[in-house]
């Protein structure tokens, strides 16, 4: 007869978290961040670590080596499209060999049996769009729209979900509020006008792609930040965040099938917010535990899952997720942190849908460069060679298990 140790030792290694049956597994780049540059306001941008936003990972180049990566990881991948490229003015016709590139690439992932989320905006607009005013124009409005109908017109037989927006509080809130993204301004009421004139294009966009085929799920990514008062002068300036970049935020885009949500970090503030990035003394003196960006505090997600399903009762599908970190072995704890997240809230009831995992392999991470990594599959940013890691094999293994290991 076996004793409790000796069964314990046996089947330790075994106990998993099931998920349940048609729970989406995928993952997620953009396109601009993948890319070779084109004609948008990133092209030419020297990032913090001293790369300057031009080749990226040259996907465009190697779409068929990626896509043996990227059938590896679920049956979603979300992604979107290079607008610049496409539409080389306001109301153009789209460039015929740029559709073509893009409708081979949705084509070939179809038969490898992905679906895709696609993602319409993803933080980078034509430099037309950009000299036009960019999102705190509002006779711009039309024109996004046109760049929507004419990507149903060429894409939409091979999208299975929509977003019209990713992350449209960071975008807004880098852009006009803190200076970070082009055109790297520093104005709350022009953050507050972009966000407002994204969400009148979101609620536009919604009708007429729910008009072209009422089957498909629309929603956007929200970017969510468990903000936190790490002292009497920080409580105010974290209650006021999270206002404007969680509550108002949902509340502006609730025209929307399903939650969409992001979620990587918790931010303190002192009265000012405290990250890897910006204040690394000041994390190390707090102790808490980080990436090479932020703070990193899982349970957060399960707080901010809870708030938005007890307000809006709708489900909710993890658009982007992840860690930034260099060591592959930290972020497979970091999924099992989150996944043990995530399957916590489906058990209390969260009609949790999906998860999807930023990102299929390194990118160009915006304004700080790509040695800010976040990819399953890792790149050598000086040959562009592309290499799975023992993440990437981890989170294979969950899509393929429907699990993960306890």
């Amino acid at each position: 007869m076996q004793t409790f140790y000796e069964f314990e030792r046996k089947y330790r290694y075994t106990m998993k978290l099931q998920f349940p049956k048609g729970f989406i597994w995928g993952t997620s780049t953009a396109a601009a961040q993948v890319e070779t540059a084109f004609e948008h306001q990133w092209k030419g941008v020297k990032a913090t670590d001293g790369y300057t936003f031009d080749n990226t990972t040259e996907h465009e180049k190697r779409r068929d080596e990626d896509i043996s990566y990227i059938k590896q990881f679920g049956s979603m991948y979300r992604c979107g499209v290079d607008w610049s490229k496409l539409q080389r003015g306001a109301f153009q016709e789209f460039d015929e060999s740029t559709v073509l590139e893009y409708q081979d690439f949705f084509q070939k992932l179809r038969k490898e049996g992905m679906q895709i989320m696609f993602v319409l905006h993803h933080f980078s607009n034509p430099l037309w769009f950009e000299n036009n005013g960019s999102w705190l124009n509002e006779d711009n409005i039309p024109a996004y729209l046109d760049y929507c109908k004419k990507c149903i017109k060429h894409f939409g037989e091979y999208v299975a979900n929509w977003n019209t927006f990713n992350e449209p509080n960071v975008y807004a809130a880098n852009s006009f509020i803190t200076g970070l993204f082009p055109p790297f301004q520093k104005n709350y009421f022009k953050g507050d006008k972009a966000l407002k004139h994204m969400a009148m294009a979101h609620d536009i966009a919604y009708d007429f792609l729910k008009a072209y085929d009422p089957t498909k799920p629309i929603g956007i990514s929200q970017n969510t930040v468990l903000f936190e008062g790490r002292n009497l002068l920080g409580k105010l300036p974290a209650k006021l965040a999270d206002w404007w970049f969680n509550k108002k935020t949902a509340e502006l885009f609730k025209k929307s099938d399903y939650c969409g949500l992001s979620y990587y970090a918790l931010m303190p503030f002192d009265p000012f917010p405290i990250t890897e990035l910006e204040t690394p003394e000041k994390i190390a003196k707090l102790g808490m535990p980080h990436d090479k960006m932020w703070c990193y505090y899982p349970e957060g997600f399960l707080t901010i899952m809870r708030r938005n399903y007890k307000k809006y009762k709708k489900p909710i599908i993890i658009t982007e997720n992840g860690i930034c970190t260099d060591d592959p072995e930290r972020r497979i704890q970091s999924i099992k942190d989150y996944l043990k997240i995530c399957h916590q809230a489906i058990e209390e009831g969260i009609e949790l849908q999906g998860y999807i995992h930023w990102s299929t392999w390194d990118n160009f991470e915006w304004n700080i460069g790509p040695t800010y990594r976040f990819g399953l599959v890792t790149v050598d940013f000086e040959t562009m060679d592309r290499t799975m890691t023992s993440a990437g094999k981890y989170y294979s293994k969950v899509t393929k298990e429907n699990a993960i290991d306890i």
